[in-house]
């Protein structure tokens, strides 16, 4: 590792001060990376702000990576330009890595060339940035040395030839160039914040001293009139503190941070988190809850002001919302797309008309999920919509669709040019009205500006990949909008969340440095596969060996404890991970004594609305009644059975409407595939009438018979489902059901004679004064004109499901009480392969095999004959009955918390909230 100590010293604020004077013209000052070269423009702005100053000139202070840049950028106007090479962007670099490892791996299978070529293209840089290209033969190569020796062999043959460069050895041709008098260099160049210095950039320093340029060191700046100058005494306070978990130390930090800003708005505070981007949604989403407790600013339309924290870690660009919602839009005319995605973006308001149609658009998602498949086309889309029954009004919606179904047919095929398809995914985007039509606000509008930038740098791809598909151009974009870490531009705020390296020559009036565990800091190494092991750790990279992340730890270490007037040191006392481990402090810091700090109580929003309650009692059980004749109340016997397992619910899906969402699936789901079973059967003993047909017929006929059936009920399934029910599964699907009927079939063969004497009823039944509507799948009589009333069921409830004040299964009691009173028998059809059987409650043990008399069951007891259970069934059904219609609606499932576990409405009765944590804790326990 180089060092920067061997050029002269200068102190930050003389230099500003001559740059004031006109003394300092010329002056550049360098820094690590971009966020320390902001704060110090700020920290300069602000000092001349101070003075009362109405004009001055720009300091020049700029990352070191710019600086490279801008020399080279100086040198296409010089003389120089005719020999110069062409700057590679970095997604022209990316696109050149994964040329050469396909090129070299073409027997070889590989997880990913991506990642592959990224991680080459890694060691590329650290290989040149430390100068380790001429000392590579001296080591010897394992397996990945061996490849990245001849992927990086063909990377530079490629640019060579091309006469292309890339960043890796720009800072190499700069130097080269500092040589030149035609190049412009700074008369001075001030070095500040450097903790680490490549043997590359290091070079690049001295070319610039023999050229002229006085090139120096500033230590760090001080940041109050009570910080001491280099060289004097620090009087620090230092505090190191521990807490149970990690959650509870960001919740302290933040607490913290409020604490100090409270106290003193101008203060700067900083909190460091070592692998900030692992905790980054973790932390961003305590400081907001602690810092912004009212969460009414986040709600639509509300004004959302700019927090006094931000962090130094963007996310990746493809995560934000817009752009998200771009590629949403894009790969819906790529093939097919996951319906779940094509949900989002029915509900973006990122695509034209998402505000105008924004509720038409959320019910027209829930209708298409009823039919929809798991994978879904354009086209497929498009058809849905307009075969919607329920006619949603989604003009704008289908105006867009159907033009952008026309410009996929017309523009979206073959081959084409990255600038070529860079203007067709422009277009794309624009036929379907993006970014929306309501304003965006300063982050949207920002991160568009971005996404427009990166979709940009795709344009320029042509002179490294000439042509691609619309899918590849699709998956490059996706690459690039991934690497690309974004995060829009707010005004200075002073409270600042870094990363460890992010914090390298930052100074604070508070610094709260967390995470600090033996396991967590120093850092694990973390040395590059393509470069050998040997050469890293001899060389002394950063996080190339244990020794150097130590080394690289305790230099950071120390230089946090001279940040700040106040530093917190803090470190979790457990992982709350699938071990529950104990955690010991970092040995870097287990020096420092324990301390603690008195915190302030800062309410949540939730204690903050809890507060300023006025408690109002209102009784919700019950609601108007249903008006006879009313219309609005739908369901049939359903009604009975979910008043029956909770008065709620039966108010919530018959009278409100309320009903869930359906997640798509790519094949039949339990329900559709006895719908099947159903509809073949029905059709099966329309044909047949009598059990003395089914012994007559032959078995060829019989085939013939049953074949039939199950093509047409697959038929009628498949108008619907045609994906899921496509040629090859529809075959299979009907061979099932041949074989389920046929198996059922021997099962009604063990009965006597009887007579099918309706199939698929639909009646509308009177039940306490009520008309309701049932349709029961088969009613049989036997041969003394006793009635069987049969139910077909893939899995046949429990026979004491029938029974009770509040049955579980009221559907078939209902049916023998109001449609067939002279019944003697309702049973359960159980048709599922290898457990065909009757689950009955009987009033004689000669009905269906199994069946016992009721008199004679374990039921028995429960009423004294047949006759008292029909009485009992015709009181509880009329009770349930009047009790929906008379408006009883009282949160009351039957079987806590099994009646509610997979009901659709727990959002709206709460019921979790009503019976208390114990219960829900023996829900997830069970």
């Amino acid at each position: 590792m180089s060092s920067i100590l061997n050029f002269p010293q200068v102190l930050l604020p003389e230099i500003f001060a001559d740059h004031d004077a006109g003394s300092r013209v010329g002056v550049t000052v360098i820094t690590p990376n971009r966020r320390l070269a902001t704060v110090l423009k700020s920290e300069f702005n602000k000092a001349r702000a101070i003075e009362r100053m109405s004009a001055w000139e720009s300091a020049d202070i700029l990352p070191i990576s710019a600086f490279i840049e801008r020399i080279y950028d100086d040198a296409l106007y010089s003389r120089e330009a005719l020999h110069l090479p062409i700057l590679l962007t970095p997604a022209q670099e990316q696109v050149l890595w994964e040329r050469a490892v396909s090129r070299w791996t073409a027997d070889t299978a590989l997880l990913s060339v991506v990642e592959a070529a990224r991680l080459a293209r890694e060691a590329w840089e650290l290989a040149h940035a430390w100068r380790l290209i001429p000392r590579l033969g001296n080591y010897p190569l394992n397996e990945d040395g061996k490849a990245f020796q001849e992927w990086s062999g063909h990377y530079e043959k490629m640019t060579r030839q091309a006469r292309q460069i890339d960043r890796a050895r720009l800072c190499d041709l700069v130097a080269e160039l500092c040589k030149s008098n035609e190049i412009g260099k700074p008369k001075q160049l001030v070095c500040y914040g450097f903790d680490i210095v490549t043997p590359q950039q290091a070079r690049l320093l001295g070319r610039l001293e023999e050229a002229g340029c006085e090139v120096m060191v500033a230590p760090l700046l001080p940041q109050s009139p009570s910080r001491p100058m280099p060289g004097q005494q620090w009087n620090l306070d230092v505090q190191r503190v521990v807490y149970d978990d990690h959650s509870e130390e960001i919740r302290c930090a933040a607490v913290w941070a409020r604490e100090r800003l409270e106290a003193n708005g101008s203060a700067r505070i900083g909190v460091v988190v070592p692998g900030f981007s692992e905790h980054r949604s973790t932390i961003m989403r305590i400081f907001s809850s602690v810092m912004e407790p009212d969460v009414r600013r986040s709600l639509p339309g509300a004004a959302r002001p700019v927090p006094p924290f931000n962090a130094s870690l963007g996310l990746a660009l493809i995560s934000y919302p817009l752009v998200n919602a771009a590629f949403l839009i894009l790969e819906l005319g790529d093939e097919q797309i996951e319906f779940e995605r094509v949900s989002l973006l029915l509900r973006s308001p990122f695509l034209g008309g998402g505000e105008t149609e924004m509720v038409h658009r959320a019910q027209l998602d829930a209708q298409l999920r009823k039919r929809a498949e798991s994978l879904i086309t354009l086209e497929r889309l498009l058809n849905l919509i307009e075969r919607e029954p329920g006619r949603i009004s989604c003009p704008v919606l289908v105006r867009s669709l159907s033009a952008y179904a026309e410009f996929r047919k017309a523009r979206l095929s073959g081959s084409q040019a990255p600038s070529k398809l860079a203007r067709i995914i422009s277009d794309t985007l624009g036929i379907v009205g993006f970014p929306g039509e309501r304003e965006l606000d300063s982050s949207e509008y920002q991160t568009l500006k971005k996404w427009q930038e990166v979709l940009a740098g795709f344009a320029v791809l042509d002179n490294v990949m000439p042509r691609a598909t619309y899918s590849a151009a699709l998956l490059r974009l996706r690459h690039m909008a991934a690497d690309v870490l974004f995060q829009p531009e707010t005004p200075d705020v002073p409270v600042q969340i870094l990363g460890v390296l992010e914090a390298a020559g930052m100074t604070f009036d508070h610094l709260w440095v967390m995470g600090l565990s033996e396991e967590a800091w120093p850092s694990q190494p973390r040395p590059n596969p393509f470069l050998p092991v040997e050469l890293q750790r001899a060389t002394g990279l950063p996080q190339g060996s244990v020794h150097a992340s130590l080394e690289l730890a305790s230099r950071l270490t120390n230089a946090w404890l001279t940040s700040a007037d106040e530093v917190i040191l803090s470190h979790p006392r457990h992982d709350r991970g699938h071990d529950a481990r104990e955690l010991a402090p970092s040995p870097l810091i287990a020096n420092i004594a324990i301390g603690e700090l008195g915190l302030s109580d800062y309410a949540g929003h939730r204690d903050l609305i809890h507060g300023a309650r006025r408690v109002e009692r209102v009784k919700d059980d019950d609601v108007p009644a249903v008006q006879v004749g009313a219309k609005g109340v739908a369901g049939g016997t359903a009604v009975i059975k979910d008043q029956a397992i909770c008065p709620f619910r039966a108010l919530a899906i018959h009278r409100l409407g309320a009903e869930g969402t359906k997640t798509p699936g790519s094949a039949l789901d339990a329900m559709e595939r006895g719908t099947l079973a159903h509809h073949m059967l029905a059709q099966v003993w329309s044909q047949l009438k009598t059990r003395s047909a089914l012994d007559a017929i032959d078995a060829e006929d019989l085939e013939a018979m049953l074949t039939h059936a199950a093509k047409e009920a697959v038929a009628r399934l498949q108008r619907a489902r045609p994906a899921a029910l496509s040629a090859r599964f529809a075959l299979a699907e009907q061979r099932r059901l041949v074989r389920l009927a046929r198996e059922w079939l021997n099962e009604d063969k063990k009965r006597g004679d009887f007579t099918v004497v309706a199939v698929e009823d639909k009646r509308t039944v009177e039940i306490g004064g009520f008309m309701l509507t049932t349709r029961l799948d088969r009613v049989d009589e036997l041969d003394d004109g006793r009635r069987i009333v049969i139910d077909y069921k893939t899995r046949a409830p429990l026979a004491g499901s029938m029974l009770g004040e509040r049955p579980e299964e009221p559907q078939l009691p209902l049916y023998l009480v109001a449609g067939e009173l002279g019944a003697v028998a309702v049973a359960f059809a159980q048709v599922k392969t290898g457990e065909m059987r009757f689950t009955a409650l009987a009033r004689d043990s000669d009905l269906l095999p199994g069946a016992k008399a009721f008199s004679e069951s374990r039921h028995g007891d429960q009423h004294g004959s047949w006759e008292e259970l029909v009485t009992a069934w015709r009181m509880n059904l009329g009770n349930i009955a009047a009790d929906f219609f008379s408006g009883h609606a009282k949160v009351d499932p039957k079987k806590y918390p099994h009646t509610c576990r997979n009901c659709d409405v727990r959002p709206l009765c709460r019921i979790h909230e009503r019976v208390g944590d114990d219960v829900i804790e023996q829900e997830e326990a069970e």
